[in-house]
């Protein structure tokens, strides 16, 4: 495998860049947390636009340093695409929390905890994933991918039986517009990280 390191002009930047984007996505699922088990007032509607904020700086810091740095045999895409994947996660928690927010006296009785479970399992493995990707070990990384995809796959699976409740007659249709709306919200938050995802696996398949 060619070395990371070597083609990232020995910098470790970029890395530590993503490393504090996950970091940033991890505070935004403990805000989540809070906020869909109504112990959260609006100062963690602040917190989340902050994270989302800070995360955004973070990708703009990306695309700079890329301007600035000759990466020989490198996609610069690669990297941008993965500033831009981890960017989305908490930029779509706080999508999902504006939404709760407005509908809570509709939804504050259900229990969305599953999801926030998994979105913090993946972010986990993200994690991982980057310092495996940052040490070359490339048989850790498909590991942890292949892991990242079978907790995607418990995501689609709740998504499936949930919207089968949905449809089964006990709710009144508002309600299922609004239920509905949430669940593939946080859907999409788990696709944001097997984005991510995807783009690490992505280049250890370029660079093996």
């Amino acid at each position: 495998m060619f070395s990371l390191q070597r083609l990232l002009g020995h910098d470790t930047k970029f890395f530590e860049l993503f490393a504090q984007s996950i970091e940033e996505a991890k505070e935004s699922v403990k805000s989540l947390k809070l906020i869909i088990q109504n112990k959260a007032g609006n100062d963690e509607l602040t917190k989340l636009a902050n994270a989302r904020q800070r995360n955004k700086q973070i990708a703009v810091e990306v695309k700079t340093l890329l301007c600035k740095t000759f990466v020989t045999g490198f996609d610069r895409e690669d990297l941008e695409d993965l500033a831009n994947s981890l960017y989305k996660i908490p930029k779509t928690i706080e999508k999902f929390a504006e939404r709760y927010n407005v509908a809570r006296n509709s939804v504050q009785q259900l229990d969305f905890s599953r999801h926030a479970s998994l979105i913090e399992e993946m972010l986990n493995i993200l994690e991982e994933m980057l310092i495996a990707l940052k040490k070359e070990d490339s048989a850790k990384l498909m590991e942890l991918n292949q892991n990242l995809h079978k907790v995607e796959v418990k995501g689609d699976e709740l998504l499936k039986e949930l919207v089968c409740e949905l449809y089964s007659g006990k709710y009144d249709p508002l309600k299922v517009l609004i239920l509905k709306d949430l669940y593939e919200t946080l859907e999409k938050v788990m696709d944001r990280c097997r984005s991510a995802g995807n783009v690490m696996y992505r280049i250890l398949l370029k660079y093996s």
